[in-house]
């Protein structure tokens, strides 16, 4: 998905997935009545460990959403990453005693995710650069950064370098062509 699609949009999209997990639950709650303890349990299970604030999960991607709403891209981002960190090193401190094989799997995957993920934003970064250079979005408002690393989202640039003030267009395009 696109840094440069709109944050309401975004949003839109991340809560589909627990909204038609809540309407699963209706459905079969609906045709298995007898059933509804272990649907019950099933559906919170999910929701819950897909809400947790960790990067590859939703809840993660609606902090780095949250906090990409007054952050720089790339600062939301390694952000979102420290906080999915802090939140498996609670879920292990608060599960040493119970530790078992599918917790440990469950907690190796995500640390092998976060680490994946943080090695990506140099990329992803790039990514978004490049794609806000070949296409011309409509952004309402404009912020004023002193370097590329300082991009936000949802925003039009002017970059002051020195006593100069570049466009973003004008910054990227120079920046692209260099390379």
């Amino acid at each position: 998905m696109s840094p440069n699609i709109s944050l309401a949009k975004e949003f839109l999209i991340l809560i589909a997935g627990p909204l038609a997990q809540e309407l699963t639950k209706i459905f079969l709650l609906l045709i298995l009545p007898e059933y509804e303890s272990i649907i019950i349990a099933y559906h919170y299970g999910i929701l819950f460990f897909n809400l947790l604030p960790i990067y590859p999960l939703d809840g993660g991607k609606l902090i780095n959403l949250l906090l990409s709403s007054f952050l720089p891209l790339r600062k939301s981002f390694t952000l979102s990453i420290y906080i999915g960190y802090l939140t498996l090193i609670f879920l292990f401190l608060v599960n040493i005693n119970n530790l078992n094989l599918n917790i440990i799997f469950i907690i190796t995957f995500l640390i092998y995710k976060l680490t994946y993920e943080s090695h990506q934003i140099n990329y992803l970064y790039q990514k978004f650069l490049l794609d806000r250079y070949l296409n011309n979005y409509k952004f309402k408002t404009t912020k004023i950064i002193n370097n590329k690393d300082q991009f936000y989202r949802n925003n039009k640039h002017l970059l002051k370098i020195g006593d100069k003030y570049y466009y973003e267009k004008e910054f990227l395009s120079k920046m692209y062509k260099k390379s």
